[in-house]
């Protein structure tokens, strides 16, 4: 797919001496400033077997560093972490950015496991995925897919999430409740999730996932001005021969039309009952975020642990982490320092 051959050399951050060898104690203030799009490449680009999939993932940073783990949504992928990877590097961090199932060079081991989509399948993974870097326990951040998977990791094994990062907050899916019918403006911004219900949906999105994908970063972030070579270097993730069964499966499923992995049964029953995340939470919302989203007064309950909320000014969208890699840095890094 011409993802393999990723540049692993030294980017614009390679003068950045590491303000803070020991990142449990970094804080915001440690980290350089930069503008956003700074960054066009990670330090490496790894592969590595973990579960049902070998993982593609970016890493950088000291390899004693306190671990940090960047969780893309859709239709994004790892380079809306690249600015955050390298500021997060700079303060001491180990930072690991996997592609998805579904995305880049992240591939299942065998042709005969089941394409899911569902939330706990990318929990899942995220797990597998430290067991294999021999990572006990680190900050979980993410949004959109992400955020829940992040979420769902903070929520059902938080001995392994040291702290949690969540754009949007509480994203937590419960099938049965997405069941039910929302007033017609509300359903609206959900059209892509009725258009992939159908067959005709699934074969518009093969034939044109990048169009789409271009309409979704256009709705979600009607602010955000960026270029046709920001958008490709992401759309090659979309390539992978997995991406449009995972996409499909996962919104047929939120919707109660797809079912899930029986194994998967117990968890997504727990999360079925909306538990209260006890971790240490910082959420985030974009100013100028054009995909539905909750209200942040509508989920400040749901973490019971140290937590706080921002909302990122500047005409912000749903791609938080790149739009404004500095806000998102900063709030791992205070999270971090919750503990």
């Amino acid at each position: 797919m011409g993802l393999v051959a990723m540049s692993a050399a030294a980017s614009e951050f390679a003068t950045i001496a590491p303000a803070n060898a020991q990142s449990s104690k970094a804080t915001p203030a440690d980290l350089p400033m930069i503008k956003p799009g700074t960054r066009t490449s990670f330090a490496s680009m790894k592969q590595i077997d973990a579960g049902v999939l070998n993982v593609g993932y970016a890493e950088d940073g000291p390899a004693d560093g306190a671990a940090v783990i960047l969780l893309h949504g859709w239709p994004y992928d790892i380079y809306s972490y690249v600015d955050v990877t390298a500021l997060l590097a700079s303060a001491g961090f180990r930072v690991i950015v996997p592609y998805l199932r579904g995305f880049g060079t992240t591939l299942f081991l065998s042709s005969e496991t089941f394409r899911n989509g569902q939330q706990s399948a990318a929990a899942l993974d995220t797990i597998a995925l430290m067991d294999a870097l021999k990572i006990q326990k680190a900050v979980i951040a993410g949004f959109d897919w992400g955020g829940r998977a992040a979420d769902v990791m903070a929520a059902l094994w938080p001995e392994r999430c040291k702290a949690l990062v969540s754009v949007s907050g509480y994203l937590v899916a419960i099938p049965e409740v997405n069941k039910r019918p929302l007033p017609p403006k509300a359903e609206l911004a959900w059209w892509y999730q009725y258009y992939f219900a159908t067959e005709r949906g699934r074969a518009g999105y093969e034939k044109y996932r990048r169009d789409f994908a271009r309409l979704i970063w256009q709705i979600a972030s009607p602010k955000w001005d960026f270029d046709d070579t920001t958008f490709d270097r992401s759309a090659a993730a979309f390539d992978n021969p997995d991406h449009v069964n995972i996409v499909i499966h996962s919104y047929r499923w939120r919707l109660g039309l797809a079912e899930g992995e029986s194994k998967n049964d117990e968890l997504e029953k727990r999360l079925a009952e909306a538990p209260v995340i006890t971790v240490p939470t910082v959420t985030l919302e974009g100013d100028a975020n054009g995909a539905p989203h909750p209200d942040a007064s509508s989920y400040a309950k749901k973490f019971s642990g140290k937590y706080s909320h921002r909302i990122v000014q500047g005409g912000v969208g749903h791609n938080l982490p790149q739009e404004a890699p500095q806000a998102f840095a900063d709030a791992v890094v205070e999270a971090n320092g919750y503990v």
